[in-house]
């Protein structure tokens, strides 16, 4: 069967409208001389706003998170001349903020910072990735223009009372990634066997979350179960925090099964 069908970039019309965004901003950075910077964006809308602008004469984009290896980020544009001191590790428009609160008898997750965080009023895209450090809270990286909003208007997470200030870069500790691999023989390469597999889960609950639209295949919706997926391909599942699996290798077996080598990210 066609292995890579998930692999292509099928652009739906919310990254379309998104990327169109993008697409005016360069226009205008451009014609004005001047850098522009975008709103926080996913993974998949960003790379390919990035690969687009390589085959840009005279324009210039980079996509900045905060830290190495950021999921969500802005896109900041230019020509080249006005884009000189920028690059990926820019972090120009951004703000780190320390969301601190005693959170030993009551674990927040992600999904609890980001949803207290919007609870104050404010729109998705003003948030980027958010660092949960355990028991005394997480760092929210955000735009500037809301970062005076946050630290005064972000005060409780779950039951527990918070502080927030904006703190220095040089103060941003990245968690450390835990990883699990594992290994797995399947008779195919769908989808449902892979997210079952790797994520621990029974065939029935995988294909549930699948035709529930939760899962990603490479920052995009699958909604088929029997979807093929191939090598390479980082599978996500909406709720599970930023729980990722990372499909390593496959290997065709003796008895024309695949081995898999999965790679989960907690």
């Amino acid at each position: 069967g066609n292995r890579t069908t998930t692999r292509a970039t099928t652009i739906d019309a919310e990254t379309q409208r998104e990327l169109d965004r993008i697409d005016e901003l360069v226009e205008r950075s451009v014609t004005h001389w001047e850098v522009e910077t975008t709103r926080f964006h996913s993974p998949l809308v960003w790379s390919v706003a990035v690969d687009r602008a390589k085959g840009m004469a005279d324009v210039r984009m980079v996509a900045c998170g905060g830290y190495p290896n950021a999921e969500r980020r802005i896109v900041v544009c230019g020509r080249e001349e006005t884009m000189m001191d920028i690059d990926e590790s820019s972090r120009v428009g951004l703000v780190a903020l320390q969301c601190t609160g005693n959170f030993l008898f009551d674990r927040a997750t992600h999904p609890d910072f980001l949803g207290a965080a919007l609870a104050t009023g404010i729109q998705r895209w003003n948030v980027g990735d958010i660092l949960v450090t355990g028991e005394e809270g997480a760092i929210i990286i955000c735009l500037e223009s809301i970062a005076e909003h946050l630290t005064s208007a972000l005060v409780q997470v779950r039951s527990v009372p918070v502080q927030t200030r904006p703190i220095d870069w040089s103060e941003v500790r990245i968690p450390e990634q835990r990883t699990k691999d594992v290994k797995t023989v399947e008779g195919s390469l769908r989808i449902d066997a892979i997210v079952s597999a790797g994520y621990g889960c029974s065939r029935a609950k995988a294909s549930q979350a699948i035709k529930e639209g939760a899962v990603k295949v490479d920052w995009q919706v699958v909604t088929k179960p029997s979807a093929l997926i191939d090598e390479g391909a980082m599978l996500s599942w909406a709720g599970r925090g930023r729980g990722r699996v990372l499909l390593v290798e496959v290997t065709t077996t003796a008895k024309q099964k695949y081995g898999l080598k999965l790679k989960r990210f907690y």
